[in-house]
């Protein structure tokens, strides 16, 4: 009887030893953290949030984006002339970040804001009037719920960085993972190098970043160094200030402008023929106010007249001619160059192609296919584009505005000819660009390596992590309470086996 009550209570014993362990590794409730990043760009501003479990904050990819709101209006660069209107500018953003995150996290929840190209222009040309307008949007962000943290010009640098360190923390190139970035193993599968190089271009800027392996002491200002996750990066990256999309444009009219004697000689206008834009397109420009940017005040000229009326050509070929001359190939001082003097290391491994390098492309429905469109197909799609009467193209896409339609002919054969002209990929290593708009849920950019840098997230050295996961360490004292039984159960049927031989006997 005794014997039966101990064996009892050992079981008993046991199954508290499992439930124990259970209830002590059991994962706590939901912990969820939250993060705001204003991206200032040069034509707008977008508010991006992003949410992570608090626990798991130093592994790859367990950030994600849950909200982007685009702020109505021009970038914060465009508010020179009324500073005090930058800031209120952000308001429904901001409310509209208020309602996504839970209000009884709002004061910890951290907000930056980064402004890019357009803000470096803008204290180029007026540096007064660019610190009156961060002033402006820090007041309107400190008076938000959140926890402000800064509000600031990025260097072309920093953004060409931060967008390689969001590209290969969301495709876990950092650290494997498991979980959906399986999805992306076809993006990958490719690869020759262990991370993808980062190809970003906005309005007024191009940043080109990739891991360089030829250690080389040309250009130290263009390499960088990271140590992330207990491995050592060399990092080549450039920004190219005034190569965005919208000052390429302004630069190229700026040279049409300076060859306009040309046109004078000949039909006495101050009307030229642009081949960047389609068959019937009219445009506009006041000569005023377009000298005043840096990026053509090099090129001022003078005229007699203060407007200038530009008509559309639809010539591709002519388009990429004129766009060429943007490219400075004739002096490099380096073992090689892209353009205008600056050093770049040969190409290596996949590049990730964002921004507006997507956004054009995606226009031109180049995004679509699984597998990398093929070099010629592009340049066809967008000879055909260029080729189409401006009406034509007005009446098929009449939902998108006048100003980012006739400029996407341009975009397109600018975008070939700084992939191909400027950085050099060819026919052989062009499908090594992948164009991306969204990795996971998160849209491809600089602003979510800006915020894991900003709160530390990516570490130096690997996290430490317990000898066994919570499953194999729950799996292993429940294997070890059933030896523990059998252990018990096999010496009390010893211990009781000889009496029960002593009674067959009697």
């Amino acid at each position: 009887k005794i014997l039966l009550i101990l064996g009892f209570l050992s079981v008993l014993a046991v199954i508290a030893l499992i439930a124990v362990a259970v209830t002590q590794n059991k994962p706590l409730p939901k912990n969820i953290k939250y993060g705001i990043v204003l991206d200032a760009g040069s034509s707008h501003t977008n508010l991006y949030v992003y949410e992570w479990p608090a626990e798991k904050e130093n592994d790859t990819g367990v950030v994600k984006q849950v909200e982007v709101c685009k702020v109505e209006g021009p970038g914060i660069s465009g508010y020179s002339h009324a500073t005090e209107k930058a800031g209120p500018s952000l308001a429904q953003c901001l409310q509209q970040a208020k309602e996504v995150i839970p209000s009884t996290q709002h004061k910890e929840t951290p907000v930056y804001l980064g402004a890019t190209a357009g803000m470096r222009l803008l204290r180029l040309e007026n540096e007064s009037a660019a610190d009156e307008v961060l002033s402006s949007v820090e007041k309107t962000l400190r008076l938000a719920p959140f926890n402000f943290q800064g509000a600031r010009i990025i260097t072309g640098q920093e953004e060409g960085a931060y967008g390689w360190i969001t590209i290969n923390y969301l495709l876990g190139s950092f650290k494997q993972v498991s979980g959906w970035k399986k999805l992306l193993h076809s993006l990958k599968s490719s690869l020759t190098s262990e991370t993808s190089g980062a190809l970003d271009l906005g309005g007024a800027s191009t940043q080109i970043t990739f891991v360089s392996k030829e250690v080389s002491s040309e250009s130290p200002e263009n390499q960088l160094y990271f140590r992330l996750y207990g491995k050592d990066y060399q990092v080549y990256t450039h920004s190219f200030l005034c190569y965005g999309k919208d000052q390429a444009l302004q630069q190229k009219l700026a040279r049409d402008l300076q060859a306009i004697d040309f046109y004078f000689q000949t039909v006495e206008s101050s009307s030229i023929l642009d081949p960047c834009f389609h068959q019937g397109y009219q445009r506009t420009i006041n000569i005023s106010d377009f000298f005043k940017n840096p990026c053509t005040s090099d090129k001022k000229k003078q005229l007699p007249f203060s407007q200038l009326y530009i008509e559309g050509e639809g010539d591709y070929q002519k388009c990429r001619e004129n766009i060429q001359i943007l490219f400075d190939k004739t002096n490099c001082p380096y073992s090689s160059c892209s353009f205008n003097g600056i050093y770049l290391p040969p190409l290596q491994g996949d590049f990730g192609a964002f921004s507006a390098f997507y956004f054009v492309m995606k226009f031109l429905n180049l995004t679509s296919e699984p597998s990398p469109v093929p070099l010629n197909k592009v340049t066809r799609t967008i000879e055909s584009f260029c080729a189409r009467p401006w009406q034509e193209v007005k009446t098929v896409y009449h939902d998108i505005k006048e100003k980012y339609l006739s400029e996407y002919c341009f975009s397109g054969a600018y975008i070939l000819s700084l992939l191909e002209n400027g950085y050099e990929f060819t026919q052989d290593n062009w499908q090594r660009i992948h164009f991306l708009g969204k990795i996971g849920s998160s849209d491809a950019g600089w602003t979510l390596g800006y915020m894991l840098n900003l709160t530390n997230m990516i570490p130096a050295e690997e996290p430490a992590v317990p000898p066994l996961s919570h499953g194999s360490y729950v799996g292993l004292m429940v294997l070890c309470s059933l030896v523990l039984v059998s252990v018990l159960l096999f010496a009390w049927l010893l211990f009781h086996k000889p009496k029960c031989l002593q009674k067959g006997v009697v």
